[in-house]
């Protein structure tokens, strides 16, 4: 029987690109998870079983660090830290060994501690929380392996330009297929934030993940098309399909080059309007990403991995020497460093506190909220960002600010870590600029108050949009609610660009909706300032400014705020679109 065409299987988007190749399906392992009850006097042999598990595990988790530090560097290498901080965990081995000792084999035990642990990660609607699931349900998997006392994957049937297949990938199977010169991978798990695709978009390795059935469907040696703009893959493609896909992807080479052309050209629409165009980084490795994409400063530095698979607070040292090294290779170019974005969940293992238990962390103790909160993680950071300062340009953001109180709060002390840094003699840059993101509705409505305070604000569209329109956007229920171009969301958003050019500052947009092409026009016609968006759209963003009137395009800007639904604001983006 023939084999069906043009078979599209939808997932999203892990790492961009698109390629046509043929797969090689990694087949999933298989444990026969069965209860066996254990007599009293095999209890503690039992729980050394599973200590011996646990400890071969660390060694192969070490040898996971170490390849991924030769390939990628230290930076990724601290990703698969997390499985090691998940294999330490203390309640863990407390649950798996209170099974054991009422008499449940050791396999059986951490299956039953390992489902309740990822059925917590269930209620938690963040996205990015939500793929870390999948890291505890790995280490499960790599324990349970160990206790079967069976082989890690073998890739010696790896073909170089084949498409890997599977229902998950590890850290480790990543950097191994990108050993083999293998041209991408699908799975069927897994997401943007996952540690794996994180991994892969840092080795350049097209991916797609979130198809559900890819690892069921596909063959070895079916042919695919992975499209990792589109977030599909295309099983068995026709011959015109893959015609099409072919043009697609000399196109995409094509652009790629006329894009680079535009690097060191002016950002300014055809009536010569300028605007900044800046890149949003995650730590220093990613500096000479956006330099070399042609950003002329970096518009958001998050600064959250500092505190990420470590068990102690990052020190003042740590922080000042991390900005020095990103200042330095910035040169002349300004940096915007955020101030912690973490909520206090996070911070229970570093012994300050506990808020497990709050029902929605996400709109609770975090980012500037904990800062005010606990003063001392505050002021280390804050002592870091000065010092650093002395060394080039730096800006301050404050993340989450939901009040004049809030940010004056913060001022506050900031002033005093000046004062103390001057009566120690240490040097900072004095003018240093403070400015915050907005992106809590109240702080949207009062930018008019907030921009008298600041020096600068920058517009965090994620949270801004899912606030405005209490849509929770990792949810797949109501995602198609999360809009952009609502009406509600783009009048806020020209409210606060001009309560801040009232006040004579600038406006920057560092959220998703800067980065993205579709919006480019509407956000310049409105007048803003700064883009600030992934190192990969800069000359894209760039691209758009330079084929467009300023004149016009706020003309139309001005007509779109004029609709109230979804369908007329359409109808005018597609002229837009067209130009």
């Amino acid at each position: 029987m023939p084999k069906s065409k043009n078979i599209i299987l939808k997932g999203v988007s892990a790492s961009v690109g698109i390629i046509v190749g043929r797969a090689f399906v990694l087949d999933e392992d298989d444990f026969c998870l069965i209860y066996r009850e254990i007599p009293k006097n095999r209890i503690e042999n039992e729980k050394k079983r599973f200590d011996n598990a646990i400890e071969k595990t660390r060694q192969e988790l070490k040898e996971v660090y170490n390849k991924v530090n030769n390939v990628l560097g230290e930076d990724y290498a601290h990703i698969t830290n997390a499985h090691i901080l998940i294999l330490d965990d203390p309640s863990m081995k407390k649950n798996v060994y209170n099974l054991i000792e009422y008499g449940t084999n050791a396999e059986y035990a951490l299956f039953k501690t390992i489902d309740k642990i990822i059925r917590s990660f269930d209620a938690i609607k963040d996205g990015y929380f939500k793929e870390r699931k999948l890291d505890v349900q790995e280490i499960g998997k790599k324990i349970l392996a160990n206790l079967f006392g069976k082989q890690k994957r073998n890739y010696a049937n790896l073909k170089e330009n084949s498409i890997v297949v599977a229902h998950n990938l590890t850290p480790t199977d990543t950097v191994a297929i990108r050993e083999k010169l293998v041209k991408g991978f699908v799975t069927d798990i897994g997401g943007k934030t996952s540690h794996t695709a994180i991994i892969a978009q840092g080795l350049g390795i097209p991916a797609v993940a979130g198809l559900k059935v890819a690892s069921s469907k596909i063959r070895t040696g079916d042919m695919i098309i992975l499209d990792g703009n589109a977030g599909e893959v295309i099983l068995n493609p026709s011959d015109e399909v893959l015609e099409k896909y072919q043009k697609y992807y000399d196109r995409q080479h094509e652009e790629i080059e006329e894009l680079r052309k535009l690097k060191d050209l002016p950002i300014e629409t055809l009536d010569k309007h300028t605007t900044s165009i800046f890149a949003n980084i995650d730590n220093s490795d990613e500096v000479s990403h956006a330099l070399n994409s042609g950003a002329k400063g970096i518009g958001l530095y998050r600064t959250e991995f500092m505190y990420f698979n470590r068990n102690t607070l990052p020190s003042e040292q740590e922080h000042f020497e991390e900005y020095y090294k990103v200042v330095r290779e910035m040169s002349e170019y300004t940096t915007t460093i955020r101030t912690i974005d973490l909520g206090g969940d996070k911070f229970a293992k570093f012994g300050l506190l506990n808020v497990s238990t709050e029902q929605n962390p996400f709109l609770g103790l975090r980012a500037i909220r904990l800062c005010l909160k606990y003063p001392d993680v505050f002021i280390t950071q804050l002592r870091g960002i000065l010092r650093a300062s002395a060394f080039g340009k730096i800006r301050i953001m404050y993340p989450m600010i939901s009040s004049i109180e809030e940010l004056r709060s913060a001022n506050k002390i900031l002033q005093d870590v000046k004062q103390d840094l001057r009566e120690s003699n240490i040097k900072f840059d004095e003018d240093i600029q403070v400015g915050t993101m907005i992106e809590i509705p109240s702080a949207a409505v009062i930018t008019d108050i907030i921009a008298k305070e600041v020096d600068f604000v920058s517009i965090g569209t994620n949270d801004l949009i899912q606030y405005t329109l209490a849509v929770d956007r990792g949810n797949e229920n109501v995602v198609n609610i999360y809009d952009p171009t609502h009406p509600a969301v783009l009048r806020l958003i020209k409210q606060i660009i001009d309560s801040a050019h009232k006040e004579n500052i600038e406006v920057a947009m560092c959220g998703e909706m800067a980065g993205d092409p579709l919006y480019t026009p509407i956000l310049l016609g409105f007048g803003l300032d700064e883009f600030s968006v992934s190192p990969f759209q800069v000359l894209k963003i760039k691209k758009i400014i330079r084929s467009m009137s300023f004149k016009e395009v706020k003309e139309i800007a001005d007509k779109i705020l004029q609709c109230g639904d979804k369908k007329s604001i359409s109808k005018i983006m597609s002229t837009l679109t067209r130009q």
